[in-house]
């Protein structure tokens, strides 16, 4: 049941990411491009994110457990430190010059195999490559 549920909620992902264009890389920088066609489709879809995460949270408070373990893993909060930020602005910078972040990425590989390819081939060698350097120094 548990390896049902997860892929269904994948698959609503994917479908959710069609649906919505999150997997067009044009669409995304067009959301960034500020001062020049901005295209905020990808706004609406934020803040439909959102909305449903709130209402996901507070439904979240009145359960005790989930259908499908004992218990709720969810993360706790962090300071913010110079991991967090430099990782944020380097997640960014490659948003923006890809037009792509993980989740998308990895959908893209059903509708656009080779450049997607490319990105998530890259996306893994710099988790590889964090993993590498995260181990020697110690983080």
């Amino acid at each position: 049941m548990r390896w049902f549920l997860s892929l269904l909620s994948g698959v609503l992902f994917g479908a959710g990411l069609a649906l919505s264009g999150m997997m067009n890389p044009a669409r995304v920088r067009g959301f960034l491009d500020i001062f020049g066609d901005w295209d905020p489709t990808l706004a609406f879809v934020m803040g439909g994110a959102v909305i449903v995460m709130a209402i996901a949270w507070a439904i979240q408070r009145r359960i005790t457990s989930p259908a499908t373990d004992a218990k709720f893993h969810l993360p706790g909060t962090r300071d913010l430190d110079p991991r967090l930020i430099g990782g944020s602005a380097l997640f960014g910078i490659g948003w923006g010059l890809a037009g792509l972040c993980p989740g998308p990425a990895i959908a893209s590989l059903a509708t656009s195999l080779v450049p997607a390819a490319i990105f998530v081939a890259a996306m893994l060698a710099g988790m590889l490559l964090f993993r590498l350097t995260e181990q020697r120094e110690g983080f």
